[in-house]
């Protein structure tokens, strides 16, 4: 259902204000844009991952230990070309808080200090 000409310019106004409103979001935005490289990849990704397993089980139907070898290699190729596609999230920083030992380290010099 397409848009009529009134709400597509309400919609373009909408974004213009909230990304002067917020230049974080901006560079949020366009890093995100930028993750999703190719659908390709994951594709071939995918596909090789099946041929992957498609010889895995030919090769136990047929007990070729060498084969079964390589068609693992297979699917791990598969997997990495599938998963080179996509970036993990970064993870915020946090400053550290404390005295230079962490809560572990505290609560064992705690108990073997104090006897």
């Amino acid at each position: 259902m397409a848009l009529s000409e009134h709400e597509q310019r309400l919609l373009e106004e909408m974004e213009r204000n909230l990304l002067q409103e917020d230049a974080t979001l901006d560079q949020k935005l366009k890093r995100v844009g930028s993750v999703n490289r190719s659908a390709g990849k994951l594709v071939a990704g995918v596909l090789t991952m099946i041929a992957g397993v498609g010889l895995l089980i030919f090769a136990v139907a047929t007990q070729v230990t060498f084969m079964g070898v390589v068609a693992f290699i297979v699917m791990v190729i598969g997997l990495v070309v599938a998963s080179s596609n996509f970036r993990l999230p970064e993870l915020p920083n946090t400053k550290f808080q404390g005295g230079g030992g962490s809560f572990f380290e505290d609560r064992w010099n705690n108990r073997f200090n104090n006897d």
